[in-house]
């Protein structure tokens, strides 16, 4: 009886591992992409109105600021000196280096401020299209349903890896730079697509 009861249990175990062995092997391959957001943003065709506004801003805004702190510095140097000069109390001197030192500061720091703010307008004036691109993504995500989407350059070559460049593209209904792949071909759906080049023409890993 032991040895019947065995026998039963061993052969439903096979075809338990069998039965999950098939469906394992029927399910669809997991898909990996590889894509960024920033890259898709900057290879919109309204993204170069992006570009001369933050340059305008740079120049403008930014080139204004530097040099009022500049006039700033030679100014409360100038007086910090006519008033010592003077005898004038050393609170009121105090405050004049202390004022001193602080625009001193923005100037001896400017390209780092400047960068950051000049970042700050170059996200702010592309936002919106940062939403478009993030919409297409998202409904390529769940068309395409990947199990991993890289960034360009942190795959190994050779790896079965699709183009998510091209199929946001092809949602937003704009042409793909030839750097980040290009158009999407009609067959592309049967074979992986060929991975983006890095914009500074590195290749992967």
């Amino acid at each position: 009886m032991k040895k019947v009861l065995f026998s039963i249990l061993l052969i439903s175990g096979i075809l338990a591992t069998a039965s999950n062995v098939n469906a394992q092997s029927q399910a669809p391959s997991a898909r990996i992409g590889v894509f960024d957001i920033e890259m898709m943003v900057r290879a919109m065709p309204g993204y170069g109105k992006v570009d001369t506004a933050v340059a305008i801003y740079n120049r403008d805004s930014l080139g204004a600021e530097y040099e009022f702190y500049q006039n700033e510095f030679q100014r409360l140097d100038s007086t910090f000196k006519a008033d010592s000069a003077k005898g004038r109390a050393k609170s009121v001197l105090d405050a004049l280096v202390q004022q001193r030192q602080q625009v001193g500061l923005n100037l001896v720091y400017w390209q780092q401020i400047s960068q950051n703010k000049s970042e700050a307008k170059r996200a702010q004036l592309s936002q919106p299209l940062f939403q478009v691109v993030a919409a297409a993504y998202n409904k390529v995500l769940q068309q395409r349903k990947y199990l991993l989407v890289l960034k360009p350059n942190t795959y190994e070559l050779g790896t079965p890896i699709e183009n998510v460049f091209q199929y946001v593209a092809r949602e937003l209904k704009i042409k793909l730079p030839d750097e980040l792949g290009g158009d999407l071909k009609d067959d592309i759906d049967t074979k992986p697509a060929t991975a983006p080049k890095s914009p500074t023409g590195a290749k992967p890993k």
